[in-house]
């Protein structure tokens, strides 16, 4: 009786633990800003919360035999065999099978919820962005909602809104409307994703894909490529900033009447300087970047940004 109450009393210390690191998982994470963003992390705190469950109680046992069944002092030989324990067999088979199907119905729960990725079109070549450039094209994606087409590049993002015929190489997303992003590439794989988002979708080569979500909260983001691209992969970041569908509609007007000029390309300016050095300097074999593309705002990359 009394072993079966310091077991309960042990198991409940570990159940108030694993409850505790599931709670400070939230803070591990930057600000939400996004619809998926709670549902997201709601997930990986149930995780985290059974994962010090599983290793708490592996290190507890592990403590226990160290500390309690320690073999005498020279003792050389082997443990008594232990066969055909038909109850612990079954213990062992279930609790892993009950653990990994919960995660899996609860993924699969907020897999559906999401419901970020839409249709994939097969694309060609620059079929899909000499489209964007000559189509019609709308400015929403559905009722109340907006389109970007999204275009990753070695080493640049841009941003066209169709409607309006703008194009920006930092993104500007109206708060709680819903967007849906056209992403594609003309190269190589490329990873849209917004830490404060929490999502991540692979932009690539040869395809048009869609992928939708709604920002929740003002404030301005970073955009990073997730995927390796080449040598100035990191350095392929843009602003994203969330604003009142007001201050967004007022940005897309004065957008609208500014010339064409060249976008941010951190890349393209780096491989610039690289080329003024002298020769005999360090140089590398890289893939020259893209030219920046031609856009109505290009935004700015040294504000500083809430994740």
């Amino acid at each position: 009786m009394i072993r079966f109450v310091l077991l309960s009393a042990w198991i409940g210390l570990l159940v108030v633990a694993s409850h505790w690191m599931g709670q400070e998982a939230y803070r591990w994470f930057p600000v939400q800003a996004s619809n998926a963003a709670p549902l997201v992390d709601d997930l990986f705190s149930l995780e985290t919360a059974i994962g010090t469950f599983v290793f708490l109680g592996v290190l507890s046992v592990l403590l226990w035999v160290l500390l309690f069944n320690r073999a005498e002092k020279y003792d050389q030989e082997d443990g008594p065999p232990m066969e055909g324990n038909t109850r612990l067999e079954i213990v062992w088979t279930v609790i892993p099978l009950v653990i990994v199907m919960a995660i899996a119905v609860v993924s699969i729960r907020v897999n559906r919820e999401l419901g970020v990725l839409g249709p994939m079109e097969h694309v060609h070549g620059g079929e899909l962005i000499e489209a964007m450039d000559h189509g019609p094209g709308a400015s929403a994606a559905g009722s109340g909602s907006l389109q970007v087409d999204v275009i990753a590049r070695q080493w640049s993002w841009e941003f066209r809104y169709p409607g309006a015929q703008v194009s920006a190489t930092e993104l500007h997303l109206p708060l709680d409307v819903p967007v849906t992003f056209k992403l594609t590439s003309p190269d190589v794989l490329h990873g849209f994703y917004v830490p404060a988002f929490r999502l991540k979708q692979d932009v690539v080569p040869g395809r048009a894909i869609d992928f939708s979500l709604t920002p929740t909260r003002s404030g301005r983001y970073r955009l990073r490529d997730s995927q390796f691209s080449g040598a100035w992969f990191a350095a392929n970041q843009a602003d994203v900033v969330v604003e009142s569908p007001e201050a967004f509609g007022s940005w897309l007007e004065a957008a609208s009447h500014q010339p064409l000029q060249p976008g941010l390309s951190v890349a393209a300016d780096e491989a610039e300087r690289l080329a003024r050095q002298p020769a005999g300097g360090i140089r590398w074999a890289t893939v020259p970047p893209a030219p920046p593309p031609l856009v109505n705002v290009p935004g700015s990359n040294s504000l500083p940004h809430d994740a």
